[in-house]
Formats: structure tokens, sequence, C-alpha cells
């Protein structure tokens, strides 16, 4: 079967501002590119082509550099029209697509490998986020509609089963870790090794402490 990778990205100007009270809007930018750069790199080991998908010039530009396909997104659209719009492109080329946000750099190549191979038994496979989204998604081309959002790990599953598919889980720590928080950072800099993400958020002079209070690590910026 030829997989093709799809990745939407939004605007870099838009890049993770959930973490504002941590990073400047210029490291959060450069933030969104280590990790782009991660998971591109990841996927181009085991899949046919990547893609990425956005409305952002700047974005695409990048990602052209980074060894990534870059597809403008049509029109004003949400990210699900977005992914569909990236999937009916693909569907003459490819079997089927694996949908990969921009934010888990914590991927590794026998990740991807082992989704794949679970797609010989399964018609879709999802692999859920910590907070119940979907942070990996295995699909046909055709008969099946993305459902990215909020608790979209259910909804994709509960999609595949209304359009008579099959479908199995990928559940995995690392897969599972999205990019949202400070305490997310932390992850990445204690599980990340050889990431461009770590690297930069090292860079940054950022650095993880343990905690014993609501979070379970803090993260503290170097003075220098």
């Amino acid at each position: 079967m030829k997989t093709f990778a799809i990745i939407p990205v939004s605007r870099f100007s838009n890049a993770k501002t959930r973490l504002s009270p941590t990073l400047t809007p210029l490291e959060r930018e450069n933030l969104l590119k280590s990790m782009l750069k991660d998971v591109i790199k990841v996927l181009n080991q085991v899949v046919s082509d990547v893609i990425v998908v956005s409305s952002d010039e700047n974005v695409l530009t990048f990602v052209k550099d980074a060894g990534a396909i870059p597809l403008k997104e049509k029109g004003a659209t949400d990210l699900n029209g977005a992914l569909m719009q990236a999937i009916n492109q693909c569907s003459s080329s490819c079997d089927r697509v694996l949908v990969v946000p921009s934010d888990v750099p914590l991927i590794r190549k026998s990740h991807v490998e082992e989704i794949l191979d679970m797609g010989k038994d399964f018609d879709v496979v999802v692999a859920p986020s910590k907070g119940g989204g979907t942070n990996a998604l295995l699909c046909p081309t055709s008969n099946l509609e993305v459902k990215f959002g909020e608790c979209s790990f259910f909804r994709h599953m509960k999609e595949a089963e209304l359009r008579g598919l099959s479908w199995g889980i990928y559940d995995s720590f690392y897969m599972s870790l999205d990019v949202n928080t400070a305490e997310d950072l932390g992850e990445i800099m204690i599980h990340g090794s050889r990431t461009e993400t770590k690297k930069f958020l090292k860079e940054t002079g950022l650095e993880v402490i343990s905690n014993h209070g609501s979070e379970r690590l803090r993260i503290k910026r170097i003075k220098r």
C-alpha cells in the first residue's frame, strides 16, 4: 500500500498561544518550526510523500526547505476542511493517508512503522493524545471524514463504525504527547533526545524541574 503523510499547520504568527506565559512570540514560532522539522524528518523515513497543508505562505516556504511538499489551503475553511482538501488531492496517488499534527516531536520511525503495520489488519488506526484528541490517524483516502477537534479520538472511532470500517488503537506515551503547556515542554526536554525541539528549548535557556504540586514538571528560564 502506498501511504502519504499529511501535516496541517496554522499560521506561524498564531503558533502555540497557550505558551505565551513561557515563550515570546518569536520563540513560539521557532518552537513550531523545530517540531515541524522533527515530524517531517521521521515521516520521510517511512512514507512515500509528506504533504503540509497550510494557508500561510511562510509555512509553505519553510516546509519545502524541510523536505515536505507544500499544499496551499483553498478558501476560508477549518482544520478538517483543509485536511479533506489535502486527502482528496492525494486520493489519485496513494491508497491511504497518515494525518499527523505538527506538534508531536517525540514521534519515532518505529511508531510510524507500527501504525502502518496495524493498517494491514484495520481500515483505520488512531493514536490518541493524552487529552482525548488524535495525534495520528491512518485512514483510506475515501469513505471517511476526518473529525479533528475536541475529543476527536472518540469521534474518529465512531466515524469509522458509521462507515463500516474496522479500527484499531495505537497507544503510545511518546505519540500521545503534543505540546500545549509548559509541562509538555518539560516532557520534551526529558524524553526528546536528539530532537530539534529539545535542542531549541535548551538554546532558549529553559530547564525542567521536578514538581510535587498540581503539575509534575515546572519550567524555569536560566538567567544568562
